[in-house]
């Protein structure tokens, strides 16, 4: 599998799981010392416990269906992931800078809103 590849499978079992609200299967897509970097909502959520409740408020809370838009690869596992966002807080683009281990698992997300 080629590192494209595997970031877009990678993509796609975070999508999968967020839009089903699995959170176990989130967190095992993540490195146990993760950081999600999200300004939009003013925090860092640091290790799994920080995930879950970054998972838990602003996916499940706001019921936030997210859906594919585009890659780009930024080399060295690491890619900018464009995604709409809907939910009861209404419709926003994001873009979500992601870094990869060798293992394929999550090491940080970086997220914005266009």
């Amino acid at each position: 599998m080629t590192e494209s590849n595997s970031l877009q499978a990678t993509v796609d079992a975070l999508i999968g799981a967020t839009n089903a609200f699995q959170v176990e299967a989130v967190l095992a897509l993540f490195t146990t010392d993760a950081v999600i970097d999200d300004p939009s909502t003013g925090h860092r959520f640091v290790g799994h416990a920080g995930i879950r409740d970054y998972l838990e408020q602003y996916f499940v809370g706001y019921h936030t269906v997210t859906r594919f838009l585009s890659i780009e690869s930024l080399g060295d596992n690491h890619a900018r992931v464009r995604v709409d966002f809907t939910g009861d807080f209404g419709h926003e683009i994001g873009l979500l800078e992601m870094s990869v281990n060798a293992d394929g698992l999550i090491v940080r997300i970086d997220a914005d809103l266009e």
